[in-house]
């Protein structure tokens, strides 16, 4: 008999109510995403997995999630971005009362968790990542993922194989090959898929794991991290340990996307997680932080100020401000420079910035005005609650590249809101003042 799963509890991020459940009294928190799906019930019904939580569960107090559209989580319509996912994971932390907790994780589960633990180092502790990708789509430099052609021809099985018998026991061999002829763990899968994701929810997110991207991330994660890299493609793994400063690559034997089905992986595996949490200690205070830049600029503000006047212009000036003061605080933005006819606001998500960007555009027209906006995604320094360096002069010299009227954001963007619905026409690449190298520019379609 497998053993009785604990309580399943939901903490609400929005409108979604997130399903988790902890195991463990131990004196740190750690946080178990899964890479690919699953649910909450079904991970009681493996036994070998069962091994790795309670391993787990005697130095740490362990919390597992289902992500939204997955598992007994709410199922959704939309597509679940990296930055809707993150605003999960905060509420599961808040609901388990942890203020910093360690991540575990694997495969696209890593694009969460780096993207995570740049943007909030205060809330992360330490991350322990299995075979972690960085994005979906093949380039010269990571020639790991599946090209357009190859995606075109996955995503139609997908589509109309996902949840069959046959389907499912051809991923297992691809996926899990040491467990392929197991009629045990086979029966296990199969079920596990199902009730992990349903056809429309499989196909959702195989397409953001083929559009997101956490490249540009991963420089700015901070925190100690270790990276387990799989005998069977260890190419990927060593691309994130690389990009990450803090990372430290170990090697596995297993050849599966399920490290603990190797005892040798399972092992290595605890030790190392081990071996971190007992390595942590207070970290200091974070200064330097991954933000989201809004920039925006009154298009002509010189030969308008001269028409109107002095005491019009102001006037004008003062409803501007209130217009786009009321769009920070709904998209939840932080306020960092008000430089008379613009704004520097942060943001701890791409598609917010995005969306506050289009409504300022929209409403200051009703003032007669046109705002040019440019948003960029990277790591600021932080001095007295304020961001400086090179990546707020990124996000001042995209807007300064748009039209008026237009909100215009770096490729970094682009490639963190995959999924989100918000569709850009390509505006090639630019040369930024000040800026070193040649940036691609997109703008929002409206």
């Amino acid at each position: 008999m497998p053993p009785e799963p604990p309580d399943v509890r939901y903490a609400r991020s929005g409108d979604v109510h997130i399903a988790y459940v902890t195991v463990g009294a131990g004196p740190v928190d750690l946080v178990f995403v899964r890479g690919f799906a699953g649910d909450l019930l079904s991970v009681w019904e493996q036994p070998l997995f069962m091994r790795f939580l309670d391993e787990l569960s005697t130095f740490a107090r362990v919390t597992m999630l289902d992500k939204r559209g997955t598992g007994l989580s709410d199922r959704v319509r939309e597509v679940p971005t990296l930055e809707t996912r993150m605003d999960d994971l905060r509420a599961v932390l808040d609901a388990i009362d942890a203020e910093r907790a360690f991540f575990w994780t694997a495969q696209e589960g890593a694009r969460l968790a780096t993207l995570f633990a740049a943007t909030y180092p205060e809330r992360t502790v330490g991350l322990v990542l299995f075979d972690p990708t960085a994005k979906g789509r093949r380039t010269p430099d990571y020639p790991w993922a599946l090209t357009d052609d190859e995606w075109r021809a996955r995503l139609a099985e997908i589509r109309d194989g996902w949840g069959r018998t046959d389907f499912l026991e051809a991923r297992l061999a691809e996926w899990a090959p040491e467990q392929e002829h197991d009629p045990a763990f086979r029966w296990w899968f199969v079920a596990h898929m199902r009730r992990g994701l349903s056809p429309g929810s499989a196909l959702a997110f195989f397409r953001m794991m083929m559009d997101s991207d956490v490249t540009d991330v991963l420089s700015a994660v901070r925190v100690p991290t270790v990276v387990l890299a799989s005998a069977a493609n260890p190419g990927p793994a060593g691309y994130v340990a690389e990009r990450i400063p803090t990372a430290r690559l170990v090697q596995l034997p297993v050849r599966s996307i399920y490290h603990w089905v190797d005892d040798e992986s399972h092992e290595i595996a605890v030790r190392e997680t081990r071996r971190l949490v007992d390595a942590a200690g207070v970290q200091p205070a974070q200064d330097r932080v991954l933000a989201t830049l809004l920039v925006t600029d009154i298009v002509g503000s010189t030969s308008r100020a001269a028409e109107l006047g002095d005491a019009r212009w102001r006037e004008l000036l003062e409803q501007h401000h209130r217009v786009v003061r009321r769009q920070l605080a709904r998209f939840n933005g932080d306020e960092q420079d008000n430089a008379g006819d613009g704004f520097l606001a942060t943001f701890d998500g791409p598609a917010r910035a995005i969306q506050c960007a289009g409504e300022i555009v929209n409403d200051v027209r009703e003032l007669g005005l046109d705002v040019r906006a440019g948003v960029h995604t990277g790591e600021c320094e932080v001095v007295d609650g304020k961001v400086s360096g090179l990546a707020v002069h990124i996000a001042a010299r995209v807007a300064a590249t748009a039209a008026a009227g237009a909100v215009l954001v770096s490729q970094t963007v682009r490639d963190l809101v995959a999924g989100s619905g918000i569709a850009f026409d390509d505006r090639g690449s630019h040369e930024l003042k000040g800026v070193p190298g040649e940036w691609r520019l997109y703008a929002v379609r409206a």
